[in-house]
């Protein structure tokens, strides 16, 4: 099993450290050639802006669209949520050029810019259901989106609560309150839809894998769908794959 890991800008290196320490095979994509050797991939946190006009430089977005519909599982991180959504409020004067195919609509830098970060426990049942250990998840939130609707193919996974005051939408016209919009004081921070995940905070900032470990599972569970038909196909675990020489690397530092 190889996963693809967007290595345009941001988190990349992160990502690939915590997948070899589930004995996973992470490579660096940046041609849109290189997607045809992966069976899943991961669009890490970065710099939404900066990696939308790189990935339009390479001229990789119809290759990643193409990936997203096909069905091979795509995970987003931070910006790489907002690189799946369908809608994004928000963005820098211009917008910003979207993979899309998650049905919601995303708020780009929802919780603030980079002093305001922070650190949260999150609690998200179906991770702790599917991949044991503790009831919460810790969520670093970088200069984070928010997800502030979604469709009803699209399945919540995790909210964060936030002020009655906090803005969730505003434009150069308009700006609406959580008082005013919702009675709930709570946005949605991690969302699946088929094929598709995405967290709006940094899994891979942490030493808890179980996000990695899900998603890992959610590519053996599609390669075997595609391949039941197929008697050459051969499915691994991510207990069985060997990356050789990837396991001798350090890992990267990671926030406890």
């Amino acid at each position: 099993m190889t996963v693809g890991v967007l290595a345009l800008q941001g988190s990349f290196n992160e990502h690939i450290a915590a997948l070899r320490r589930l004995g996973v095979q992470g490579i660096e994509i940046r041609k849109a050639e290189q997607l045809l050797t992966v069976s899943s991939l991961i669009i890490p946190g970065g710099e939404s802006t900066t990696m939308a006009k790189l990935a339009e430089y390479h001229n990789l977005f119809p290759a990643l669209r193409e990936f997203v519909k096909t069905g091979k599982p795509v995970w987003g991180t931070c910006a790489g949520l907002i690189f799946l959504a369908d809608r994004a409020v928000g963005q820098k004067e211009g917008g910003q050029e979207l993979v899309g195919g998650l049905d919601c609509t995303v708020h780009r830098n929802f919780f603030g810019s980079q002093i305001q970060s922070f650190e949260a426990d999150i609690s998200v049942p179906l991770l702790t259901s599917k991949e044991g250990g503790a009831e919460t998840f810790r969520g670093v939130f970088i200069r984070a989106p928010a997800v502030l609707d979604v469709g009803p193919g699209v399945e919540v996974l995790a909210h964060y609560p936030v002020p009655s005051n906090k803005v969730l939408y505003s434009s150069s016209t308009v700006q609406i309150q959580e008082e005013d919009a919702l009675p709930e004081t709570k946005v949605i921070v991690a969302v699946k839809q088929r094929n598709l995940l995405a967290t709006a905070f940094h899994p891979e900032l942490t030493a808890d894998t179980r996000w990695h470990s899900y998603f890992m599972k959610m590519t053996k569970e599609m390669e075997q769908g595609a391949s039941s038909s197929s008697s050459s196909s051969t499915i691994v675990s991510v207990e069985e794959t060997s990356v050789g020489t990837e396991l001798a690397k350090p890992d990267l530092p990671i926030f406890q």
